[in-house]
């Protein structure tokens, strides 16, 4: 049979008898696991794998920043931001993947900032600067649906990727390069992140 021929369909008749099953048995284990062999990282799996489901379903999603996850770096938006993205995206591009491969970056319109996903532990390293704001643990972040590409509200300006996220030493080197509008304050942006969308 060659690849591409179909399999003959089989006609099953809808009213036939089945043969008779057992009952399913199930047995009660009485293995205990000793929560000092769970990996420290697995406290909150369900939690995780219950907010991967909700952004599958578009809904919007709260995660904790840091840990295994992502920190943030939050500038103004405008035409200097859009610059640094620009250039971000050739230094990230490669081969025959599309352009808009500077790692992932959410617009939200309402308060004119763009959240820029750098990797866990960035904030430690961070220190302060004049164009922006990095945040880590123990701050949450609302991300919206990945559908979400346009406004209105908050928005993914360039793609969620699994292989990458935002390289932050080239983020603070073109952010003083380019100098994007004042930075939200950190602590009124700690408290907005969460409620971002």
């Amino acid at each position: 049979m060659s690849p591409t021929e179909q399999l003959q369909r089989r006609e099953v008749d809808p009213d036939r008898e089945l043969p008779h099953a057992q009952p399913a048995g199930f047995t009660t284990s009485t293995d205990l696991i000793d929560p000092a062999r769970v990996a420290s990282d697995m406290g909150d799996l369900a939690t995780r794998v219950r907010h991967l489901m909700a952004l599958q379903r578009q809904q919007v999603l709260q995660l904790p920043l840091g840990g295994s996850f992502f920190d943030v770096v939050v500038t103004a938006s405008g035409p200097q931001a859009y610059a640094v993205m620009a250039v971000l995206d050739g230094i990230q591009h490669t081969g025959n993947e599309r352009a808009d491969a500077c790692g992932p970056v959410i617009e939200d319109p309402q308060r004119s900032w763009l959240l820029w996903l750098v990797p866990p532990g960035t904030s430690e390293q961070w220190g302060p600067h004049r164009y922006a704001s990095c945040l880590g643990r123990p701050h949450q972040l609302a991300l919206p649906a990945m559908t979400a590409v346009e406004p209105p509200g908050p928005f993914w300006l360039r793609p969620c990727r699994s292989d990458r996220l935002v390289p932050p030493a080239s983020l603070h080197e073109l952010l003083n390069q380019f100098q994007p509008g004042p930075a939200p304050h950190e602590t009124l942006l700690g408290s907005a992140l969460s409620t971002i969308s």
